[in-house]
């Protein structure tokens, strides 16, 4: 009986710290199904009588939002990629060096604001005539993706056995053998949960978006902001286009939550 009951009372803890959370999505929700006589009514109407399916065709119609789209998809995963060719190898060379001033280093950078980094880029890119492409954005993502995959790997080599590295550099496997075809393999779980934060971490970035980007070489976030006018905010369409670019997070979190938890709790908690 007690641990039903400490299961209901953690059940209810859990509730009541995602209510707020998604008492907003669902909100959400609602508003991009509703029309705009519905969304200024009062009381406010959670379930419409009539789906204003119209709100998400004209995301797709009006906004070039398969264009966004398609920024968004080239700038994500080439910085998360890049991300990983860089931070995989780093990780593992600081978490064996035991390189404790160099952890620190990449944890100050994980915390340091985007925008400090983001006028030095900016004229930078200016100077080199790259602003309005999507060579800036993507180099400057790396600033919030390569400090996440290394400081999540690091803890994760440090969990890993050092034994198997051992027996093969006995049998005469040079180092970069005995990361490729041995500590790699292993750390998969990790890499997996630095792919997928990473990811995350930038396609959700506005602020370099908004600075760096053309009319066509835009992000999602930004086309959402986009959107807002100064003269009537259209709810209905403003809430189906953010839903649309946080479905595909949104997805990818869901799928994926038990590797990211697997992750943290192997590597990342144990390096923090």
């Amino acid at each position: 009986m007690s641990r039903v009951l400490e299961k209901l009372g953690l059940w209810a803890c859990a509730l009541l710290l995602v209510s707020p959370a998604l008492l907003f999505f669902l909100w959400m929700i609602s508003l991009s199904l509703k029309f705009e006589i519905d969304n200024g009514a009062y009381p406010p109407i959670l379930i419409p009588d009539r789906f204003a399916w119209k709100n998400y065709l004209g995301v797709f119609e009006s906004n070039s939002f398969l264009l966004y789209f398609w920024n968004s998809c080239v700038v994500t995963g080439a910085a998360t990629l890049l991300a990983l060719l860089v931070g995989v190898p780093a990780g593992y060379g600081i978490a064996r060096m035991r390189a404790d001033k160099a952890a620190i280093i990449i944890m100050i950078a994980r915390m340091t604001p985007g925008l400090s980094f983001l006028i030095p880029m900016f004229l930078l890119f200016q100077w080199l005539g790259l602003l309005g492409t999507l060579v800036p954005q993507i180099i400057i993502h790396l600033v919030v993706t390569v400090p996440i995959v290394i400081w999540i790997m690091i803890g994760y080599f440090e969990t890993t056995p050092v034994d198997l590295e051992e027996a093969a550099r006995i049998d005469g496997a040079s180092p970069w053998q005995i990361f490729l075809r041995v500590t790699l393999p292993l750390a998969r779980p990790g890499i997996v949960v630095s792919f997928i934060l990473a990811l995350i971490f930038s396609w959700n970035n506005f602020v370099f978006g908004i600075v760096l980007a053309g009319r066509e070489t835009r992000t999602l976030p930004v086309a959402v902001y986009n959107m807002l006018s100064f003269e009537q905010v259209s709810w209905g369409p403003l809430a189906a286009a953010a839903l649309v670019v946080t479905l595909p997070v949104l997805l990818l979190t869901v799928l994926a939550q038990r590797q990211i938890v697997a992750g943290l709790t192997a590597g990342a908690v144990k390096g923090g």
